[in-house]
C-alpha cells in the first residue's frame, strides 16, 4: 500500500514540528541559571529539614568547644 506525497509531507512536518518542541524543552531544562536555582532551592530545603538542621547545630558546637579548648590549652 503506497503512501501519497502530501501524507509523507505531512508526517514530515508533524515529525519537525516534535523535534522543535522537544529541543525548546531540553534548551529550557539545561539553562545554566534555572539548574543553579534548582540546585539552590534543593540545597535550602536539605538544610531546612530539621534532622540536618539540628545536625549541623551539633557538630558546629563540638567544633567550636574544640577551638576555644585549643586556644585556652
Amino acid at each position: 500500500m503506497a503512501r501519497n506525497t502530501d501524507n509523507i509531507e505531512r508526517d514530515i512536518e508533524a515529525a519537525r514540528d516534535q523535534l522543535a518542541a522537544t529541543l525548546d524543552e531540553l534548551s529550557v531544562r539545561v539553562d545554566p541559571k534555572r539548574l543553579a536555582e534548582n540546585t539552590k532551592r534543593s540545597a535550602v530545603a536539605t538544610l531546612n529539614e530539621p534532622a540536618v538542621k539540628f545536625s549541623l547545630i551539633g557538630v558546629g558546637v563540638v567544633v567550636a568547644i574544640l577551638v576555644v579548648r585549643k586556644i585556652v590549652s
